[in-house]
């Protein structure tokens, strides 16, 4: 189980290596295109870095559930609980030592892939506010580039032997217009690339954690016949009450 740790965490480290390393190798290109709009793409970068980091946290967030859940596959048994997304499963386990029903599992498992959704929330959040922000970058320049046209026609005295000079110092706002849309979209797009990539290993840590939880659950499940059905279903709604009850009360004092 560590060792799918150790995968994801490693591409992470490697890609965001090799990123670092192409920026250094044109660091000045990098410099001219981030400078063109320090405001623009300086959130925009900012954005990125704080998607960056904020993967890498996730996926380290995973190893003390990792831990847990491989001790808990060997079948030890501890007093001391994982931080959070494996919890409440956690807690029900050390109160009920019987074998678990195949609805009980079920709601398990439903449970910790809504506990998976939320925390990838920030990622997917951060990806798609850098893509915005490239659009609305895209947008913002072709708005100068267009007004800037518009200003310079306007201004031009066709019958002025020096038009072309006229014509030639206010191309500078258009072309500042046009730097500003593709230098955005540019960042954008690229910082969405990275951090989905390293969302994408997050993801995939988390399904590790998903198919072993499912795999030990099993061997802990037992299947009922028909005859109980509408007393197992009953129970299971009591249990799935108390269990929302639970994951709130959790939430509320961590």
């Amino acid at each position: 189980m560590p060792s799918h740790f150790h995968r994801n965490l490693n591409r992470m480290a490697l890609f965001t290596a090799l990123v670092a390393v192409v920026v250094m190798l044109f660091w000045r290109d990098f410099m001219a295109i981030a400078v063109s709009n320090i405001y623009l793409n300086g959130i925009i970068i900012g954005t990125a870095l704080f998607g960056i980091g904020a993967c890498f946290v996730d996926i380290f967030r995973l190893l003390p559930e990792y831990k847990w859940l491989r001790r808990l596959a060997r079948g030890e048994r501890e007093n001391a609980l994982p931080p959070r997304l494996l919890r409440p499963v956690a807690i029900i386990l050390q109160n009920h030592n019987a074998q678990l029903s195949t609805h009980t599992l079920q709601g398990f498992l439903d449970m910790i892939l809504l506990r998976f959704d939320e925390q990838r929330e920030s990622v997917r959040y951060v990806t798609n506010t850098l893509i915005f922000l490239g659009l609305l970058g895209t947008f913002w320049g072709l708005i100068l580039t267009v007004g800037g046209f518009a200003e310079l026609i306007g201004n031009l005295n066709f019958e002025d032997e020096s038009v072309l000079t006229a014509m030639q110092a206010g191309l500078s706002q258009p072309l500042f217009g046009m730097t500003t849309a593709f230098t955005s979209s540019l960042l954008g797009l690229a910082g969405s690339l990275v951090v989905g990539f390293l969302g994408l290993q997050v993801q995939l840590a988390q399904n590790a954690i998903f198919r072993e939880l499912e795999e030990t659950l099993a061997d802990r499940t037992r299947v009922v016949d028909a005859d109980n059905a509408a007393q197992l279903n009953a129970a299971t709604q009591n249990l799935g009450r108390a269990m929302r009850r639970l994951d709130k009360t959790i939430s509320q004092l961590t």
